[in-house]
């Protein structure tokens, strides 16, 4: 352990985890794809740090706007009115799915959902969400509530009125329904569930299209379609948790344009700008947005469209748009999308590998049995799990990525070159044959 993270250690927490067990990372400098560690190690950021840093690292662009923002305007009030600001809510208006027109802005993805729902609850005059379980939406109280995850149980009962729903696993489909056999039953169990609520009482249903790092479930197109529907019909807010997904991760600009169905709100952040700012943001319809021009809108912070926060995701939207790094992810993801299939049918404890865009999850299982979720050591009694060695492997091999519970997560910057995932991935490769069980036989 260095000199400085033992300094570090003394103040400052590491987050999700007790603090004698957390593994500290000492960076000294990033670009582009890779970032450097104290002992001069080169490192593969397949994680982009935290799902954001869609631009990679040491983005001229980025870096240029923020350092001419703070030199005109730094600080400002949540009313002020300034360029970087209104040409913000054009450029999103541009790219979200249409119908979103207007943009409430935070300083992250928990805030932004947690917003969201209070402008629910504010249009409707109704009080439930329903949310889904192994879901997540921000560690916030509000926002952990919403969350499925675990992680919630530690700060319950939480805001009250929240409902959660079985999620849409079509890995381990609880209804033993197949990607080619399919009529949805997640989303009617989740509709006849808010059936039983009273969708009277209901403001909205909150889901992430395509799961985060909780799941990374991707359902079928008619999963949101049949939501939408139901929604429609009885006057309920669609909201899309688009903050790890959004901005291009998924190879669209937003994992909903998957499906073509327009939300009635969209909470982003993150990839919104690249990771160089904190920011999130909320984007509502036009009947949303009409309803607040005589009603008031209760909510408000003090770094509401910060000016460094509104710069740095300006660039950040106009590289995307300019550079077509969306339309690249979609490309480029067929190799990510080509290594998945490989990996399926070389290990034994690999159940399932998935991935849409720039955006992959391998599902770890038993050796003996494909739906059976593989446990890290300390879990459940078992000593000695493929996964603690894959994590070792990882960090031995350079590659920075997060492994949790019995998936991993592939999330590299859009702006990764081909060789570079290649390289990436043939390193993630090396690191489960160290730590798995060959197949000798397609399972799938």
């Amino acid at each position: 352990m260095s000199e400085m993270e033992q300094r570090q250690r003394r103040h400052v927490f590491f987050t999700w985890s007790s603090q004698e067990n957390a593994k500290g990372l000492e960076i000294v400098r990033a670009e582009g794809s890779r970032f450097w560690t104290v002992e001069g190690k080169d490192w593969l950021d397949f994680e982009s740090q935290v799902y954001n840093a869609h631009l990679g690292h040491g983005n001229s662009r980025v870096i240029r706007a923020i350092q001419e923002q703070a030199e005109s305007l730094a600080v400002a009030h949540p009313a002020a009115v300034f360029p970087a600001k209104m040409r913000l809510g054009e450029r999103l208006a541009e790219v979200t799915p249409e119908g979103i027109t207007k943009f409430f802005f935070t300083l992250g993805g928990a805030e932004a959902n947690e917003n969201a729902v209070k402008i629910a609850r504010m249009v409707t005059g109704r009080h439930k969400i329903i949310s889904r379980y192994n879901s997540y939406h921000g560690a916030t109280y509000g926002a952990l509530t919403l969350t499925g995850d675990r992680r919630r149980i530690p700060f319950e009962p939480g805001i009250p009125g929240v409902v959660r729903a079985e999620p849409p696993d079509c890995f381990r489909c609880p209804w033993g329904e197949t990607p080619t056999h399919c009529n949805v039953p997640c989303a009617t169990s989740l509709t006849r569930m808010a059936e039983w609520e009273d969708p009277s009482t209901v403001a909205a249903i909150l889901v992430e299209p395509i799961g985060g790092a909780v799941g990374g479930y991707m359902p079928p197109p008619a999963y949101m379609q049949h939501l939408r529907s139901f929604c429609d019909e009885h006057g309920i807010l669609l909201i899309a948790d688009e903050v790890l997904t959004g901005f291009g991760r998924t190879g669209r600009w937003f994992a909903i344009d998957h499906s073509g169905v327009q939300p009635d709100m969209l909470v982003m952040a993150k990839g919104l700008t690249a990771g160089y700012a904190p920011m999130g943001a909320v984007g509502v319809s036009e009947a949303i947005a009409s309803y607040f021009e005589t009603q008031p809108l209760v909510a408000g912070l003090t770094c509401y469209g910060h000016p460094l926060s509104c710069a740095a995701a300006l660039a950040t939207v106009e590289e995307l748009i300019e550079e077509n790094w969306v339309d690249r992810a979609q490309e480029t993801g067929s190799i990510l999308k080509d290594w998945c299939s490989r990996m399926e049918t070389q290990f034994k404890q690999i159940g399932q590998a998935r991935s849409m865009g720039l955006y992959g999850v391998v599902e770890f299982c038993a050796a003996d049995n494909p739906r059976k979720p593989l446990v890290a050591e300390g879990e459940a009694g078992e000593k000695g799990s493929p996964l603690v060695k894959f994590r070792e492997a990882l960090r031995t091999a350079g590659v920075h990525m997060a492994v949790k519970g019995p998936r991993a997560f592939i999330a590299p910057p859009l702006t990764i070159s081909e060789a570079e995932l290649h390289d990436g991935l043939k390193r993630v490769e090396e690191a489960l044959s160290a730590s798995l069980t060959p197949s000798t036989e397609n399972r799938k």
